[in-house]
């Protein structure tokens, strides 16, 4: 995963978090039949998904190193299937990674943040 970013790695993380975030919320409440009978919602939360792998990406490998919990070439490999073959998309992956995989990188990220600082 070789990438050269016009943001800093900081900034990437936090694109991440933030696109978390709008997963979150925007299935907050939500059964997966109103996500997938929605398809405003499955499509927002697709580009959320596209975000996240692509700011995945542009993370330096000196500092994917320190956080290797944190599946980065799952979150890139998503965001290369929703991107390029968005034919093969399954909702229920989409709704399960979001609501179980995506909260618990939160965590680990927030951590990566507050080291990059220290």
């Amino acid at each position: 995963m070789l990438s050269v970013s016009s943001r800093a790695w900081p900034l990437r993380i936090q694109d991440i978090l933030k696109a978390i975030s709008s997963i979150q919320v925007v299935l907050d409440g939500k059964t997966f039949a109103d996500f997938e009978a929605n398809s405003l919602l499955v499509k927002a939360v697709l580009y959320d998904f596209i975000v996240i792998g692509e700011a995945a990406v542009s993370i330096p490998e000196e500092i994917r190193v320190k956080a290797p919990d944190i599946p980065w070439r799952l979150m890139a490999n998503m965001r290369n299937v929703v991107a390029h073959e968005y034919f093969r998309v399954d909702s229920e992956i989409i709704w399960d990674t979001s609501r179980s995989n995506l909260p618990k990188l939160v965590e680990p990220l927030q951590k990566l943040l507050l080291e990059g600082d220290a």
